[in-house]
């Protein structure tokens, strides 16, 4: 899986379709948020300078507060490849993002894409 020019994209120019994803299957922004906040540390503060500083993936998920321990609990295929099987950890990071950003949109229960 090489893809690296998403390694360089601004997190910013990818968030707006996070956001219409899960807006268009009934969910929230905040429900959104709360799912990069788990995966991530980032608080709304924090989160919001990311996106007002247009930091690439590499440099959110380097500046990312405190990775959750439960990452390794997300598993199943995103984009045709099995996320816990990806080799490469950024990529890995970005593919967690999406898988649970996926489930939300698909109307699982925040308890589940949380790891509880």
């Amino acid at each position: 899986m090489q893809n690296t020019k998403i390694f360089k994209m601004p997190f910013a120019s990818i968030y707006p379709h996070y956001v219409t994803k899960v807006e268009k299957k009934g969910h929230t922004k905040a429900e959104l948020h709360t799912v990069i906040h788990w995966l991530t540390g980032y608080t709304e503060k924090g989160l919001q300078q990311v996106i007002d500083k247009k930091l690439d993936f590499e440099t959110f998920f380097a500046k990312a507060p405190k990775m959750n321990l439960n990452v390794s609990k997300i598993t199943g295929l995103i984009c045709g490849y099995r996320v816990e099987d990806i080799e490469d950890p950024l990529m890995q990071q970005i593919r967690y993002l999406d898988k649970l950003v996926d489930e939300l949109a698909r109307g699982k229960k925040m308890e589940s894409i949380l790891r509880k």
